[in-house]
């Protein structure tokens, strides 16, 4: 702010006694002092408010602004309700050391001129960071990587006042001004999945005033605010000025190109994540998967040491019904698993995600289950459900995923809408088949079961359902009908055309599990 604007501001009444060619220097504070030496209490730039409590002879007026010019202070404000009017040694000595001086009239107060200088001192700033956003934003617009959040967020918390962070869902920080509190990204995390409407206001209420953040979504127009991030201020931004929600509003915009440039699902690393998933799922060569691993950083090279993926790797399998398409599955899989592996590869099969990491030493099923509990308030009521492997090898990674599959699909039986369900979890026999390939899969299942599936089709009959319902209740006839609602005898008759359209007899164990493993398949 320059010095000439204050005399623009005629409602504080401020007159240039001294320096009207100083008039084109900037102030960035106000200070009030009554001290003869204030010089070692000024950083340079202030405007100094003084009632001139200290002179008492007129050689203090050179002494004081001396140690004015010393600090680097651009004017000196001077009232006169001591003096009447100006002391002609204090004006003397400005005019020696060309320091501007301006009369403050006796009707306003020190604290008013104050108010008003600070209040235009924020909006210029406001002005001049909103300038500085505009340009980082054009910057991450373009083509070159730029540095990220934090320098951005540092001018705000530390230059303007205005604290601030970038946090997921999860509460997961991505960039801040300043450290936040222990025990705050989960409250904003919550309050931004559970709020009404955007933005809103938080409390802490254990930290009472200093407790209150405001809270924007990034993307809130086009993504759920489970796949989004969102920004947090320090204060309610129902009590700021114009200029700095749109400043806010500057920051939003900025942090959104920062989020899309970072999303790696067009990247190079991304489209090699989504191959890598495709060829495990296809049951590809260790051959062409290693090359890949190896590329997405989940593995080292043969020639070098060991790492932490020398233990093995674990798959996850997640799906979802309800709003979330699967590239904003894709995300939300990637922010949950962000704690136990900082670059998971991730890719979509179908309306699946599925997920590899290294095999983590801390209980991986657990922590994908506190994590998916905490974005519960935001995967609305569809459901949501995440399986995970047990550690394979690289020649292993289909078996892995096969078993992730199996246990998503366990989890949609819970009860709970959001559920997780581990390798340990599940029968012996899972694990068995998950290791089989796809083609003897496939080709155990139609020998088996579509002679029934074609009959049932043809006949209206339901002999697949009472397959089922006869090994569920091992053999047993009179169960097996009650659960049925037929007669024996029509369940004997069932039974028997199963018989003849495969050639098996269900009074042989061998048989009765070849049926099992084989519903299981399907």
């Amino acid at each position: 702010m320059r010095l000439s604007t204050l005399v623009e501001m005629t409602e504080l009444g401020l007159s240039p006694v001294t320096g009207h060619d100083e008039l084109e220097r900037t102030i960035r504070w106000v200070v009030t002092t009554d001290l003869l030496d204030p010089g070692r209490y000024l950083s340079g730039g202030e405007l100094v408010l003084t009632g001139l409590v200290w002179r008492q002879s007129p050689q203090d007026s050179e002494r004081f602004v001396r140690s004015l010019v010393n600090a680097g202070v651009s004017a000196l404000g001077a009232g006169d309700t001591r003096w009447g009017e100006i002391p002609g040694d204090l004006v003397e000595a400005c005019r020696r050391h060309r320091m501007p001086l301006f009369h403050v009239p006796q009707e306003m107060s020190f604290a008013e001129v104050t108010e008003h200088i600070v209040r235009r001192l924020s909006a210029a700033r406001a002005y001049d960071m909103t300038a500085v956003l505009d340009r980082h934003r054009r910057l991450v617009a373009g083509a070159t990587a730029g540095a990220g959040l934090d320098p951005v967020l540092h001018l705000l918390g530390h230059d303007l006042g205005m604290p601030c962070w970038v946090l997921t869902p999860a509460g997961r920080v991505v960039a801040g001004s300043h450290p936040l509190p222990e025990g705050v990204a989960p409250l904003l995390a919550r309050g931004f999945l559970t709020a009404k409407r955007m933005p809103c206001t938080l409390r802490d209420v254990e930290r009472g005033d200093a407790g209150r953040y405001s809270v924007f979504a990034v993307d809130e127009q086009t993504t759920p605010r489970v796949a989004d991030w969102f920004l947090a201020f320090r204060g309610s931004f129902e009590d700021w000025p114009e200029e700095r929600r749109a400043l806010a509003g500057e920051l939003v915009a900025v942090v959104a190109l920062e989020r899309a440039r970072l999303d790696d699902r067009l990247s190079p690393e991304g489209r090699i994540a989504q191959e890598l998933v495709q060829l495990v799922v296809s049951d590809g060569k260790p051959s062409d998967i290693l090359p890949r691993l190896q590329v997405t950083g989940l593995t080292a090279h043969p020639d070098a040491a060991p790492d932490a993926a020398a233990r093995g790797f674990v798959a996850v399998a997640a799906a979802a019904r309800g709003a979330l398409r699967p590239g904003e599955l894709r995300v939300v899989v990637r922010e949950i698993l962000s704690r136990s592996c900082a670059s998971p590869v991730v890719g979509v099969a179908g309306e699946e995600v599925i997920a590899l990491i290294p095999a983590p030493e801390s209980d991986i099923t657990a922590e994908v289950r506190e994590a998916v509990r905490a974005l519960a308030p935001g995967l609305g009521t569809g459901g949501f459900t995440v399986g995970v492997s047990g550690i394979a090898s690289v020649d292993g990674l289909r078996g892995a995923v096969e078993e992730a599959r199996y246990a998503r699909r366990m989890a949609e039986g819970r009860a709970e809408p959001d559920a997780v369900v581990g390798h340990d979890e599940l029968a012996t026999h899972v694990l068995l088949l998950a290791s089989v390939p796809d083609d003897i899969r496939h080709m155990f299942r139609v020998r088996l079961l579509d002679p029934l599936r074609g009959y049932d089709q043809e006949h209206r009959a339901d002999l697949v359902r009472t397959l089922e319902a006869f090994l569920q209740v091992s053999g047993s006839w009179t169960k097996c009908a009650e659960i049925l609602h037929v007669h024996v005898n029509t369940l004997r008759y069932r039974i028997q055309r199963i018989q003849d359209l495969t050639g098996r007899d269900l009074s042989r164990l061998e048989d009765r599990v070849d049926f099992f493993l084989a519903l299981r398949l399907a």
